[in-house]
């Protein structure tokens, strides 16, 4: 499983908004607007294709991180202190749409990046230099003979206000996040997952540069090419992103494997679940419920509409939803109400959903779902990514494409009522174990809807359909007698008699 010090330092953002206070503006106003560029050398796709593909072909060679000692051990805290200047932002004052600030290596961000600037078919280094930060009150700056460089970008505009607010961020291996208008850090994504809960070990791929292609004036969207290297393959991807009420992120991927790997995972999402209404039992807190995300929503090739609510397990489970070419999946967030979480300082309910929408045929495989035991918040213990049946065979090129949502919503379910609540208690028999679904939305009138519900172990009693007045919709109530079943699958649908009228309901209980 992946470095601990990792996922819980990618569940904290750096910042909420990243917004910049006056005393920062005006002390940043004084001094040089631009750091010097390096040498101009042709840049394309390509270009970046080729690189990689030869790449494959050669012994990896593993990454050496020369950083000074007082860099790498900085706490957290420490690297916050360390902030780009605002008078550094690319293209500020340009009235370009976008501004990007980039972030200083340290702490648990060890690896440098090289990052360009890529204008009229020419990419441009941006070489480091410590006048570009601001080391703050707890950081003593480097003298001039440091060996340090950058280990990501953050993407700026303005979102809420004027300021020039962060709203996607690239750091750590092939980590990257967004966030829409008027939301915070949640759902993190990854470029490539390989070996992901596997007993080999899971194996990170990293980002080891970054192309900005310059936006033009007043753009909408900006263009971030990416070369990606692993000791199993190399790769290149192509980042097209669109801030709004909802971001979107275009992915276009090619990867060449250095061996064959039978077991990758396309479009991964990470996020935290540590208890609501299922389990609250679990942790003696004064909040009603922690999460960045509380299900699994899935659109099937076949247009079948999966919700499953995520669990904290007290032992790991991974799950396989298997599909032909998915439509969509992706980790949601559907309780956003302040009363819900009861938290001022982490504002889960202000947390985006993120679904990733294929393009194309993606052919067999699965959707995989990995929920990790967790006592903590500050960890990230809910992965989800496309596991392809078909093993990517070495020396062979794979390509994919895949667009990002982050929002307020799930995928579009059109007329058919969602989950909107999962809640689990002690049922009529110690033994049993009652559980209540509300489901919201367009559904025809009562009378009319039957609620289909089906386990794989076990039984299912006392199966109750009722129209819920308060919220609308329908709440379905029912008991599981597992008869001492280790583990049970659960299924709720309603249907008219011939026909879906709500997404499918899924949850996995554990003895």
């Amino acid at each position: 499983m992946p470095d601990p010090a990792r996922r819980r330092f990618l569940s904290q953002s750096l910042a909420v908004g990243g917004a910049i206070g006056f005393a920062g503006l005006l002390a940043d106003m004084i001094g040089e607007a631009r750091a010097a560029p390096g040498d101009p050398m042709p840049f394309s796709r390509a270009q970046l294709l080729d690189e990689a593909r030869k790449r494959a072909g050669e012994a990896y060679q593993e990454p050496k991180f020369d950083l000074p000692e007082r860099f790498a051990t900085l706490t957290y805290e420490q690297y916050r202190d360390i902030r780009f200047k605002l008078n550094r932002f690319l293209w500020r004052g340009e009235n370009r749409g976008f501004q990007v600030s980039l972030l200083h290596t340290g702490f648990i961000y060890k690896q440098p990046v090289d990052i360009f600037v890529v204008e009229d078919g020419q990419a441009r280094e941006i070489l480091f230099d410590r006048e570009m930060f601001d080391y703050g009150q707890s950081v003593k700056p480097p003298d001039d003979k440091a060996d340090l460089s950058f280990s990501g970008l953050k993407v700026r505009r303005p979102l809420n206000s004027d300021r020039w607010e962060e709203f996607a961020m690239f750091q750590g291996a092939t980590f990257f996040r967004a966030l829409a208008r008027g939301q915070i850090y949640g759902v993190s994504a990854r470029g490539l997952a390989i070996n992901t809960g596997d007993e080999r070990g899971e194996e990170f791929a990293f980002f080891e540069r970054f192309w900005i292609e310059r936006p033009e004036p007043n753009a909408n969207s900006i263009v971030i090419h990416a070369f990606l290297d692993s000791k199993s393959c190399t790769g290149v991807y192509r980042f097209t992103l669109r801030p709004g009420d909802e971001t979107v992120l275009d992915v276009e991927l090619t990867l060449f494997p250095r061996v064959d790997l039978d077991h990758v995972g396309i479009g991964a999402l990470t996020s935290m679940f540590l208890y609501d209404g299922t389990s609250r039992t679990r942790f003696d807190d004064l909040r009603p419920a922690v999460h960045g995300s509380d299900g699994l929503a899935i659109v099937t090739g076949l247009g079948e509409h999966l919700f499953r609510p995520l669990a904290n397990p007290r032992n790991l489970q991974i799950s396989a939803f298997v599909d032909q070419s998915p439509r969509a999946f992706g980790l949601v967030q559907r309780r956003q109400d302040f009363g819900e979480f009861e938290d001022l300082e982490a504002r889960y309910d202000l947390k985006p959903s993120c679904w990733v929408e294929s393009v194309g045929d993606w052919g067999a495989g699965a959707v995989q779902l990995l929920e990790v035991p967790s006592e903590s918040e500050i960890h990230e213990n809910i992965i989800c990514y496309w596991r392809p049946k078909q093993k990517l065979p070495a020396k062979q090129e794979f390509s994919a494409a895949y667009r990002l949502h982050y929002g307020r919503n799930s995928p579009p379910a059109g007329e058919l009522g969602s989950v909107a609540a999962t809640r689990s208690g002690q049922g009529s028999n110690p033994a049993f174990r009652r559980f209540l679904i509300d489901f919201e939305g367009k559904m025809p009138p009562a009378g009319a809807v039957k609620a289909e519900a089906t386990s794989s172990a076990g039984r299912i009693v006392n199966l109750v359909l009722k129209p819920n007045p308060v919220r609308g919709g329908y709440r379905v109530l029912f008991e599981l007698d597992p008869r001492n079943a280790p583990l049970v699958e659960l299924r709720v649908l309603l249907n008219d008699g011939s026909k879906p009228v709500s997404e499918t309901w899924l949850y996995r209980w554990t003895a």
